[in-house]
């Protein structure tokens, strides 16, 4: 990686200077990164750019390494709440979120538990202890378990911050904010400043070089992070192209034959040619009409000719009749 992995970097991505107790919380999860990153397959570019991303919206910036407890609404419904383990009462309370990527419920304390001990015999146990998640070395690798065991490599690897996102929480809450982090730690870590979009798009090739940052930008990002990476590192579906702009489909149009109440609809593609297309292309048209519409197309075409042969036979039926009282 081009940028190096400090408290420098976590500022600049963060936009101002950390506070006491940021820089202590960061310390941790970047000692932990360091000592044990690579064992977890962490310290590869594109997937550093989407931990760190993750963890500084998660953490508020490092602000915050423990939920703070009101209890709000959300909060009370933590209480009971069997697929997190919390079956006795308080345990809402005791298990809330800690770490920077807020570990929360007593089957997850439990589950960390066992996982730092694989990592030190003499780990503390986190289900009788749960403040002890917010000691070190156990603050940096509470994230690093929460990755490992939920095999968010796999996302990151793709490109799919989404499912990354939605993993970690659920949902979608905070995801601009998730994609501003990972677009500055991409930039980093290619060499760039955090606020130089523009000249990476251009050196990308992209036509849009005005520094906003979509899917395409995103692509191009994660595609030039991957060149940093050591391939046997990778999993299978790295080679899953990165989520593109998607092309809008366009919406089918109504059109309305005279004679017929119901809209009849049919795509833009086939309208064109049919309608204003020469011979040739009129032909290739219909060629390519599925029989179900063409089959729509004549009943139209002869509903039209029944009612205009109708009209025609009506108009004549009164102009025989006019023209017999002119002549009594």
């Amino acid at each position: 990686m081009t940028a190096t992995l400090s408290l420098a970097l976590l500022e600049r991505a963060y936009g101002r200077a950390f506070n006491t107790a940021q820089r202590t919380n960061a310390q941790s999860v970047l000692d932990a990164l360091t000592m044990h990153g690579f064992r977890f397959g962490l310290l590869q570019p594109h997937r550093t750019a989407q931990y760190l991303a993750q963890l500084m919206h998660e953490s508020g910036g490092f602000q915050y390494d423990r939920e703070i407890w009101g209890p709000t609404p959300a909060q009370k419904r933590y209480e009971g709440r069997k697929d997190l383990g919390n079956v006795q009462k308080g345990d809402g309370s005791k298990y809330r979120g800690r770490g920077p990527i807020q570990v929360t419920g007593r089957n997850n304390y439990r589950e960390f538990s066992k996982w730092a001990k694989s990592i030190d015999p003499g780990a503390p146990n986190f289900e009788a202890s749960p403040d002890k998640i917010n000691t070190d070395p156990w603050e940096g690798l509470s994230p690093i378990w929460f990755w490992s065991t939920r095999d968010l490599n796999r996302y990151a690897d793709r490109g799919d911050i989404e499912n990354v996102t939605r993993r970690i929480n659920g949902g979608l809450n905070g995801y601009a904010d998730r994609l501003k982090y990972y677009d500055r730690f991409a930039l980093a870590f290619l060499g760039y400043g955090i606020n130089d979009m523009p000249k990476f798009q251009k050196a990308a090739g992209l036509k849009d070089t005005s520094g906003t940052s979509g899917p395409l930008t995103r692509a191009a990002l994660h595609s030039a992070l991957l060149k940093l990476s050591a391939p046997h590192m990778l999993s299978d579906e790295v080679a899953a192209a990165p989520v593109v702009e998607e092309k809008e489909v366009e919406k089918p149009v109504a059109v309305t034959p005279p004679g017929m109440d119901a809209p009849w609809y049919q795509s833009k593609e086939i309208l064109g040619p049919v309608a204003g297309g020469g011979g040739a292309a009129a032909l290739s048209a219909i060629g390519s009409i599925p029989w179900e519409n063409l089959a729509l197309i004549l009943v139209a075409f002869g509903a039209v000719g029944l009612f205009l042969y109708w009209r025609k036979r009506v108009d004549a039926a009164a102009v025989e009749k006019a023209a017999q009282r002119v002549g009594q």
